[in-house]
């Protein structure tokens, strides 16, 4: 398999851990990860999971890689536009935010790209690559629904954080894999991470 870059974010929203997952799952598959999270993300991650990614970037890294037990993860700052997800020449194969608050998804279906998260996910947009977005919020209020019905006319994929039950799921990793698993999927990329239907 080549190897293919991906741009993950976190945002502010609840559910870290599908962030998180879903690079650990990415990184033993050989993909190439850039990463980065919003000041709130990095907040809420701390809060949800321990795990501080704040201050600088290298040492971010070192922290996020020791955690999840991977290497092939590049942090990088959410102010930074000096790197390839950035422009349309050198985009990634693909973007997943996840979690993806409902602030960062109304600004990307707005066009606004005041920081590295939105400004990469126009460029998926326009270069009509794979932007993968992962909200996480309830209830859903019709702006909400609009942002997202927005985006997917756009050619973003959403893949709300809504674990299902019909593979008995037995802890909370199972519902976390559940929804990294449909991520995956869309991505084309080979799992076993939850049973399927039938």
């Amino acid at each position: 398999m080549t190897t293919k870059r991906i741009f993950i974010a976190l945002t502010g929203a609840s559910g870290s851990i599908y962030g998180l997952r879903l690079m650990e799952e990415l990184c033993r598959r050989g993909f190439q990860l850039l990463v980065t999270i919003s000041a709130s993300g990095q907040l809420v991650c701390r809060e949800e999971t321990g795990l501080d990614l704040s201050g600088d970037p290298l040492d971010a890294t070192k922290r996020l890689c020791a955690h999840l037990g991977v290497d092939g993860i590049e942090l990088v700052a959410p102010d930074n536009l000096y790197v390839s997800a950035a422009s349309g020449s050198a985009a990634p194969e693909a973007m997943i935010v996840a979690p993806c608050s409902m602030g960062t998804l109304a600004r990307i279906a707005c066009g606004i790209s005041g920081n590295l998260i939105e400004r990469s996910a126009d460029v998926m947009l326009k270069e009509r690559r794979p932007l993968l977005l992962v909200p996480r919020e309830t209830p859903l209020s019709e702006i909400h629904l609009e942002n997202m019905l927005r985006l997917s006319r756009s050619g973003a994929r959403i893949i709300p954080a809504m674990p299902a039950f019909y593979h008995q799921p037995q802890s909370v990793g199972d519902m976390v894999n559940f929804v990294v698993g449909k991520v995956l999927d869309q991505l084309n990329v080979e799992n076993e991470l939850y049973k399927r239907w039938g």
